[in-house]
C-alpha cells in the first residue's frame, strides 16, 4: 500500500445485534446465536436476526413507499450505511463512493418472482430492477444521495474484504475523497440452505455448539449460514480517532480441484498473507480472525496455510462463525469488525472449545482472511 487507510466509523446488522454495546457484550461471553428455523418443507439451524432488529428493519421499509418491496438485502445494507455515515460524520456533498457488494443478492425476492412466474407464466414487474445485483448499492447510494462512484460486485465469500480491497485502491488513486465499503446477506431462504445441504457442508447436529469452526477434530462438516450486512468508512491516511488503519491488503487466487474445493495447505491464503504483510515481520502479527467456515477441508487447509507462512511463531488464531454462522459476504467484514474490538478493548475472543496458551497478550496488528468459491483469498493487515 502507497500510504494507510483509515477505518473511521462502522455498523453491522446479525444475530450478534446492531449496536456496538450489544455485539461486543455477546462475544465476551460463550453463547452462540445459532437456532433452528423451519423452511417450507425442512428445519434447519441458522443465525437469524434478532426480533428487535427484525423491526428496526419493518420500520425501514415502511419509512419510504419505494422501499415496501426491495429485498431485505437491500435494506439490511440501507440500515448499516445510514448508521456508519452517520457515526463517521459524513455529509452527501463530499465526495463519497460506495462499494457494497453481496454473494447472493436479492435471494428472497428472486425465488418469490421465479415461483410466480412458473405458476402464472409470466414475470412480475418490478422482478428484474428489485433483483439485479447493483440493486444493493444503487439504493444505498440513493438513500445517502451521494456524489461519488457506486460499484457493486459479488464475489462470493469473500465479497465484503473485496470491498475492502477496492476503497483502498479508490482512495489511494485519488479518485475518492472517502469511501462507504460494506456487503450484505439475507440468505436464509429454503433454496440457498438446501444449496448448501446438497454440498455436504451443512451442520446436521444441535450439538451444544452446531458450527464447530476451528475444532480440527470433528468427524463431519458443520458450516451453518447466517444473515448479516456491515459497512465501514474509509479515508486515506492517519485520521485522528480512527477505530483502525488498513495496514497492508493481500489477494490470491489457486488452481480449483474440484468447484468448491481449496488445495491442502491454501495456496491462496499463503500468497494474500504475505502480501498484506509486505515487510512487517511475522513476530509483530498477535492474532488471525480466520474464515474457517467450519467444514473439515476448509478449516484445516487455512491453518495448514498459516503454519507455511508463519512456522514456529503461530498468532493466535480465532473466528466467529461459531457465533453467528457464515454469513457470505458479509462474513470478511464481520470478522474486521471482531478484530477492530479486539485492538481496541486490547481483549483476545477466544474459540470457547479450543485451547490457546496466553490468549490475553498485547494485541498490535490482526490478519482477517476471506475466501470464497473459486479459491478468491483475501488478506487485510489490521493496526491501531
Amino acid at each position: 500500500m502507497k500510504s494507510p487507510v483509515s477505518i473511521t466509523a462502522l455498523a453491522s446488522i446479525s444475530a450478534l445485534g446492531s449496536t456496538y454495546e450489544d455485539i461486543w457484550s455477546h462475544y465476551l461471553n460463550s453463547i452462540h446465536f445459532i437456532s433452528e428455523k423451519k423452511f417450507t418443507k425442512f428445519t434447519a439451524l441458522v443465525a437469524q436476526l434478532s426480533e428487535k432488529d427484525k423491526s428496526e428493519i419493518n420500520l425501514l421499509r415502511n419509512s419510504d413507499s419505494k422501499y415496501k418491496c426491495l429485498d431485505d438485502s437491500v435494506l439490511y445494507g440501507v440500515y448499516v450505511a445510514r448508521k456508519a455515515v452517520a457515526n463517521a460524520k459524513w455529509t452527501s456533498s463530499e465526495n463519497v463512493g460506495v462499494n457494497m457488494g453481496s454473494s447472493r443478492g436479492a435471494t428472497t425476492l428472486f425465488e418469490k418472482y421465479h415461483k410466480a412466474f412458473l405458476n402464472n407464466d409470466f414475470a412480475e414487474t418490478l422482478s428484474s430492477p428489485t433483483t439485479t445485483l447493483g440493486n444493493i448499492s444503487s439504493w444505498v447510494a440513493h438513500d445517502l444521495q451521494t456524489q461519488g462512484p457506486d460499484i457493486s460486485h459479488s464475489i462470493t465469500c469473500s465479497t465484503g474484504l473485496h470491498a475492502l480491497l477496492n476503497g483502498v485502491v479508490w482512495l489511494e488513486s485519488g479518485m475518492a475523497d472517502k469511501f462507504l465499503i460494506g456487503a450484505s446477506e439475507a440468505a436464509l431462504t429454503d433454496f440457498t440452505i438446501a444449496q448448501m445441504q446438497a454440498l455436504k457442508v451443512y451442520a446436521r447436529q444441535s450439538q451444544p455448539y452446531p458450527c464447530q469452526a476451528l475444532n480440527l477434530n470433528k468427524k463431519q462438516n458443520t458450516m451453518v449460514v447466517g444473515e448479516a450486512a456491515s459497512a465501514m468508512c474509509l479515508e486515506r491516511g492517519y485520521v485522528k480517532n480512527a477505530l483502525a488503519q488498513i495496514e497492508g491488503v493481500g489477494y490470491a487466487t489457486e488452481v480449483l480441484e474440484h468447484n468448491v474445493s481449496i488445495s491442502t495447505n491454501a495456496e491462496c491464503f499463503q500468497k494474500s498473507m504475505k502480501m498484506a504483510l509486505g515487510d512487517v515481520a511475522l513476530t509483530e502479527v498477535d492474532a488471525i480472525v480466520m474464515h474457517a467456515p467450519g467444514t473439515i477441508r476448509g478449516d484445516l487447509s487455512e491453518v495448514n496455510a498459516i503454519q507455511e507462512v508463519f512456522g514456529g511463531h503461530k498468532p493466535l488464531l480465532t473466528s466467529n462463525k461459531w457465533k453467528l454462522g457464515h454469513t457470505f459476504a458479509s462474513s470478511g467484514l464481520m470478522s474486521v469488525e471482531l478484530a477492530i474490538m479486539m485492538l481496541n478493548k486490547q481483549e483476545f475472543i477466544p474459540v470457547p472449545y479450543i485451547e490457546q496458551e496466553n490468549i490475553q497478550k498485547p494485541l498490535r496488528k490482526i490478519i482477517v482472511n476471506a475466501v470464497g468459491f473459486g479459491g478468491n483469498a483475501v488478506s487485510v493487515l489490521l493496526t491501531k
